[in-house]
């Protein structure tokens, strides 16, 4: 129980840290919208270069204007005023339009490339980690991305230019006290530099709490009935809170350093403000300044710090979502360890003939399950592997597949080798039925046609009629187009797995693989499927794995699976005649039939 729970309590290390490389290869996306951005661009910095005039239009009137009463001129200031605002909101609102429309276009390219990835990963990838800790890669940790790569940079941009140019027209009002307003600059580079690296480790911390915790709540979903059956409901509850608990902590130690950020640069803006006040005042006593001068360059100075809490937003997005992109190119660099070879050519079609030349293979490296195994299998031929659990039966399969590579040897089909031939072209000629039939969202039609797209409704028809499944599926409220939930949830085990015998025959495969295929169905009904599987078989080179040894009587051989290697093979007979292994497992299990 203990190891159970330490499972979920343990974070991910992060494999590499980040560095700016991680950002150039995050503009790769940046760069197909780049001439919307820089539009974009233009529209923020000509609105707000509109807004800079208002402090100055407010200085001539205090200065001007009011002193010389002049109305008119007054008036005439007063109208470009709303007219710069206006400018400022409407460029702002169509800037603010074409950047959703960039980050959405961000968010579908990168979750785009992440699933296409995904789909090529090996089997070892998805057996190493929870689904869940994979899940949230690819739906949060994109979103939350995404902003970054298109308003965060924009907005840097942005607010550096709007920096450039307050300064610029601060400078143009009065020098001595635009001086005042810089020399602020220094004591918040300080004051940055010192909480960035905190911020970026309890933001990290954040990450890895949540990945667990949603692996943890992903399984719970798909487990529920597991959970009700044994009565674990309190217990996971428990480790739920605590998985939770520890998600919060880390949060509220992460935001303890982004809420930093803004109150360090608004005091240090108020101080700043108030030194102009009294550098100004000092000088206006003096009669160096006017009280429009003044006022202006303090609009000035808010002004100036503004872009710079703005910048120290996005400086606190950017940290929070640094975690996130490692995260995302930890996943595109994973390597696709089973992959096409770069001098791959496409697999002819397949005649059937299988050949194990001396292959040695292990999941790890230093567990071998399979030891210099060696033999062929001639097409058209019935193959049963039988042998105790966890004998490397099911890998055999697996590796004519080709779902993982092996470590030594070959695998051979029609004396061609497996791991030079593509990989679509080769599985796609191949049939795999599974013991945990897996179902998807959607009709009964659209789950038996998912290996063969072009199917015609007859030919699922005909397909579900040779594995006994038209009856049942002709009872069902809508029939073939019946919805059925995530992962088949109303369906038995039975009526998935003929799905999927249905799904397997429609493809109609060159070679086939019955991994405990039947083992869900009721003797009656697979005494009624027999027939369907003789014509599922016929013709065709087939692996059979089955615990049920009756089922497997009639194949043209068995083989005998035990410590790494083929203990046994030959027909039913003449392995019973030979009383060896195969005998002794045929006997037991008929005693306790009978």
């Amino acid at each position: 129980m203990a190891e159970r729970r330490n499972t979920y309590k343990e974070d991910e290390v992060l494999e590499t840290p980040f560095d700016f490389h991680h950002l150039l290869r995050a503009l790769v996306y940046v760069k197909r919208y780049l001439k919307k951005m820089i539009f974009a661009l233009i529209l923020s910095a000509l609105g707000g270069i509109a807004a800079l005039f208002s402090p100055m239009i407010i200085q001539h009137a205090l200065d001007v204007a009011i002193p010389a009463k002049n109305q008119k001129l007054l008036y005439e200031l007063v109208l470009l005023l709303i007219a710069a605002y206006a400018v400022s909101v409407i460029f702002t609102t169509i800037r603010s339009r074409i950047m959703v429309g960039v980050s959405q276009d961000i968010i579908y390219d990168i979750r785009k490339d992440v699933f296409a990835h995904l789909q090529k990963l090996p089997f070892q990838y998805y057996d190493d980690r929870p689904h869940g800790k994979i899940l949230i890669r690819v739906v949060n940790y994109v979103n939350s991305v995404s902003d970054m790569l298109s308003n965060g940079l924009i907005n840097v941009v942005l607010e550096i230019m709007n920096l450039i140019f307050i300064v610029i027209f601060m400078f143009c009002v009065d020098v001595k006290l635009s001086l005042v307003v810089l020399a602020g600059v220094p004591v918040l580079a300080v004051f940055l530099g010192y909480i960035k690296k905190r911020q970026r480790r309890a933001w990290q911390a954040v990450s890895n709490k949540n990945s667990n915790l949603n692996a943890y709540l992903q399984e719970n979903i798909v487990g529920a009935k597991i959970t009700q059956i044994f009565a674990r409901e309190d217990e996971n509850a428990e480790i739920f809170s605590e998985l939770s608990g520890r998600c919060r902590a880390s949060w509220m130690e992460a935001v303890k350093y982004s809420n930093l950020v803004w109150p360090g640069i608004d005091n240090i803006s108020v101080w700043v403000r108030a030194a102009v006040f009294i550098f100004g005042l000092i000088i206006f006593g003096t009669g160096y300044t006017s009280v429009g001068v003044i006022v202006a360059i303090t609009s000035y100075a808010s002004r100036f710090w503004q872009p710079i809490m703005n910048l120290g937003n996005i400086f606190n997005n950017f940290i929070n979502n640094i975690a996130y992109l490692e995260r995302i190119f930890e996943t595109l660099d994973e390597p696709a360890t089973v992959d096409d070879a770069e001098d791959a050519v496409p697999m002819k079609p397949i005649v059937g003939e299988v050949t194990f030349d001396h292959v040695t293979f292990g999941y790890e490296a230093d567990k071998m399950v399979l030891h210099d195994v060696s033999f062929t299998v001639k097409p058209g031929e019935s193959v049963a592997l039988v042998g105790p659990t966890g004998a490397g039966k099911s890998t055999i399969v697996n590796l004519i597949s080709r779902f993982y590579n092996i470590n030594e040897g070959r695998v051979l089909i029609d004396g061609e080798d497996i791991s030079k031939v593509t990989l679509h072209s080769l599985r796609s000629q191949m049939g795999i039925m599974l013991q945990d039939s897996f179902i998807f969202s959607g009709t009964i039609e659209d789950n038996i046609r998912y290996g063969k797209l072009d199917a015609t409704l007859e030919e699922i028809e005909q397909a579900s009629k040779t594995v006994c499944a038209d009856s049942f599926i002709r009872r069902m409220h809508d029939g073939y187009q019946s919805e059925v939930k995530e992962r088949g949830s109303l369906l038995s085990q039975g009526q998935k797995q003929l799905i999927s015998f249905a799904r397997t025959l429609l493809a109609d495969p060159a070679i086939l693989v019955l991994d405990e295929a039947t083992s869900s169905i009721d003797v009656q009904t697979e005494r009624a499927l027999q027939q369907g599987l003789n014509a599922m078989l016929k013709g065709r080179t087939s692996f059979i794995i089955a615990h049920r040894l009756s089922t497997i009587k009639n194949c043209d051989k068995i083989m005998y699976i035990d410590e790494g290697g083929i203990m046994e093979c030959g027909t039913h007979d003449e392995l019973i005649a030979k009383k060896g292994y195969y005998y002794k497992l045929y006997t037991a299990q008929m005693k306790d039939i009978a």
